[in-house]
Order: structure tokens, then sequence, then C-alpha cells
């Protein structure tokens, strides 16, 4: 007995250690900038690699504290779950102001799981354990609010005003939309149907959303997410829709026919970029990329 005690012990004592371990891994290379992978804290946000902005953007924010102060009751109800990258410039001005803001309102921090993601190829905007799986996370920082379990709402890359007041919408009224609204139905329209069903719905996204897409880089992040986490057919869709809404976009069509391309239909991406260079004649960059595919 005493022995399968000990065995227990030492067992909850490596994994107790190898936890600990994994909290605020940094990925250091030669020749490239140190970056945070994983789950972190506050306490790695602070380390050597990453003061410089964090403590400075967080100490320069002051919170609205009349906000944060009617806040505080509420939002201990909640438990929040932050995406970010350490590498990304929205994540080094926006993260230090949003726990500069939880902090004002007295926000229990065990409640707070922050998760550090890849900038790398292979793993754009994904963590080791894969916390990000399935949540539609494309832009960083993405802070998720959660209540009995369920996410309720989330703040995409920057608030629409500050966090005080994006969180007092969530927690009380919530009729708050977040950025990059294009991509939350798309997003919700592939779970529901599939690249199939994004296709037959496009043109019905084309009135909702025409003149409402700041930028084809909102779809075009969205489908390069899609494409690194092998969801090649709902990518691609996703590109030809971009090209629908940014017809003058040589990037968009690009993005379309190297997918393509890369997915053994070669002929459909000479046609992209054949009707794309009909309309946009003069671009070089599409000249090549054509000539590129066809020397593949």
């Amino acid at each position: 007995m005493r022995t399968i005690i000990l065995s227990i012990i030492t067992a909850l004592f490596f994994s107790i250690h190898t936890n600990a371990q994994t909290l605020n891994n940094e990925i250091s290379k030669e020749g490239q900038t140190p970056y945070l992978l994983g789950k972190i804290d506050k306490s790695g946000l602070e380390g050597e690699n990453y003061a410089s902005w964090f403590t400075k953007n967080h100490k320069d924010y002051q919170p609205n504290t009349s906000i944060t102060s009617t806040i505080a009751s509420e939002l201990k109800s909640y438990s929040i779950t932050l995406f970010m990258g350490t590498w990304c410039g929205d994540s080094k001005k926006e993260v230090p102001r949003l726990y500069k803001v939880l902090e004002a309102s007295n926000f229990p921090m065990d409640q707070l799981t922050v998760v550090a993601l890849s900038s790398q190829p292979g793993m754009y905007k994904q963590s080791p354990q894969h916390e990000e799986a399935g949540l539609n996370i494309h832009r960083v920082p993405t802070v998720i609010f959660y209540k009995d379990g369920k996410e309720v709402n989330r703040i995409v890359e920057h608030p629409v005003k500050t966090f005080e007041e994006d969180i007092q919408n969530i927690i009380t009224v919530n009729d708050y939309k977040s950025n990059y609204q294009i991509v939350t139905a798309v997003d919700k329209l592939l779970k529901k149907k599939g690249a199939k069903g994004l296709k037959k719905k496009s043109d019905k996204l084309l009135k909702t959303f025409e003149g409402k897409v700041t930028s084809m880089y909102e779809l075009n992040t969205y489908g390069r997410i899609l494409y690194s986490t092998n969801r090649t057919n709902e990518a691609i869709e996703v590109f030809t829709l971009n090209t629908k809404l940014f017809p003058n976009e040589p990037r968009a069509y690009m993005s379309l026919a190297n997918t393509l391309g890369v997915s053994n239909k070669k002929e459909e991406a000479i046609k992209v970029l054949e009707e794309a260079i009909k309309i946009l004649p003069d671009n070089e960059d599409l000249k090549k990329n054509l000539e590129t595919i066809k020397s593949n």
C-alpha cells in the first residue's frame, strides 16, 4: 500500500511539474525574435522580451473607472479566454489595455485563460494544444466571454469603442457586434452547410455585405486559416467570394488561384488569373503569378 501511495504522489508531482513548465513557454531560435507559445499569464508578458511594450502600454492606459466600477460585480460571473500573439502589433497595443481594465474591475484572474498563438507557417494562429480549434480565431487578439460554459460574445482584434464600453454592452444588453461580421456570418454558414452551402449563399452574402467590408484582407486572412487547418474546399469558396466582393483587388485573385494550384486544380487556377487579367490588364503581379502556375 505504501508503495502504491508513493507512486501516486510521485506521478502527481511530475504531472504538476510538467504543467508548470508549459506555462509561458518561449520559442527562441537563432535569427528570429523570441515569442511566447501556448498558455501564458501576465508574468510571461512582463518577461524581458515583452516588457518593453506590455509594461508601457499597461501603465499608459487609464480605464474609465466609472464604467469599471459599474461592471465589476456582474463581470465576475463570466470566464474569459484571450487569444493573442506576442508578435502581433494589435496584441501589443490591446492586451495590456485589457489587463488594465480587468484589474480595475477586480476581475478574478483565475477566470482568465490566455493563449499565445504562433505566426509560423504550418502553425499560423494556432497553439501546440490547439485551444483555438473550432473557435474561429482568425484575428488576434480575440477575447471570448463565457457564462455557464457558453460563449456570450467576443471582441475581435480591437474594441469597437473601448474595452470598458464593449464589455459593459456584452454583460448587459448584449447587442454588441464585433469587428469582421462577414467572417462571423461565413463561419456560421460553413459550420452548418459546408463549402457547397457557402457557394449557394454567396449571392445573398454579396447583397448583405457589399460596401460594408472595409478590406479584402477580412476574408483573405480567414481563408488562410481555413487552408492552414486543412479545410481547403472551404478556403477556396471563401477566396472565391472575396474576388466577387473585391473585383479590383489583384491579391484576392492570386489567393484563390494559388490555393487552387496547390490543390491540383491547375486549369481552374489558370482560368481565374486569365479572367483577372482581363479586368486588370496592366497588373504585372497577376501576369507573373499566371506564368508561375503555368510552369509548374
